[in-house]
């Protein structure tokens, strides 16, 4: 386990020193790939992300209402499913669902190339694999992800919004002068400064584990769920450390 950390950080280095060097230099990115990657990771995601927060909406505001009920508080159902909604579910739940999906794609598709050999013949023709393979996965998710969280927040809101109408018979005009007095500015924002975070995370794991495949089918599907099971630990010790850390700086 020790040396499985050693190994990830040194590839974390590495990963964050070609990124950083691919920033000052933008004509080393590979647009081809990038916007393929792009459309893999955020266009063909949006079905699935979109049902999912959707029902997470209904599922928080239908759990609220039943509780906050008890109380005569049902208007802050409202409240509940926003700050749910904004700060924790939807980037937490789209970066789960990518960290499925296209984390493992990731490995998948490099370690298939490795067992083929691909990833040494490009060694061979003078080409980085870190620049070919890995830098265009990783700019594609981090590029995404605050757009494919953005659009789940607002999935989560509509679904809180449409079981508040039918449990609560608040209208959405109601629901929306609810919204905008429970949150700020920041509530929204919270969530989106964690996704460029976590979408590092996961592509930088889902092509680590990739490059570790050894030459056999078995090992393909043995680093894929390593893949997957890292990413998704990692994103919830992250939200965890992140979510603490924004309540003691008061935000």
């Amino acid at each position: 386990i020790g040396r499985e950390a050693v190994d990830l950080l040194s590839f974390l280095g590495l990963t964050v020193t070609v990124f950083v060097r691919t920033l000052l230099h933008p004509w080393r990115i590979r647009l081809v790939p990038l916007i393929a990657h792009m459309e893999q990771t955020g266009l063909n995601a949006l079905p699935i992300v979109g049902l999912i927060s959707f029902l997470v909406g209904i599922v928080l505001a239908y759990q609220g209402a039943d509780q906050l009920a008890r109380f005569g508080a049902q208007i802050f159902t409202v409240n509940l499913v926003a700050v749910g909604v904004l700060r924790e579910m939807g980037i937490l739940l789209t970066a789960i669902i990518v960290a499925g999906r296209s984390g493992s794609a990731f490995t998948a598709q490099i370690g298939t190339m490795k067992v083929n050999e691909e990833v040494d013949a490009m060694r061979t023709l003078g080409l980085d694999p870190m620049e070919v393979l890995v830098i265009p996965r990783v700019f594609a998710l981090v590029l995404v992800l605050p757009l494919l969280t953005f659009y789940a927040d607002l999935m989560g809101l509509l679904g809180g919004a449409v079981m508040a109408t039918i449990v609560l018979d608040i209208s959405f005009f109601q629901f929306a002068r609810q919204l905008n007095d429970a949150v700020t500015l920041w509530t929204f924002w919270i969530g989106i400064i964690k996704a460029p975070i976590f979408a590092f995370i996961i592509s930088m794991i889902g092509c680590y584990e990739g490059l570790q495949v050894s030459r056999s089918a078995e090992s393909v599907g043995r680093q894929t769920t390593r893949a997957v099971v890292e990413a998704i630990f990692l994103v919830i010790v992250l939200d965890a450390l992140l979510s603490i850390f924004f309540s003691v700086i008061g935000i």
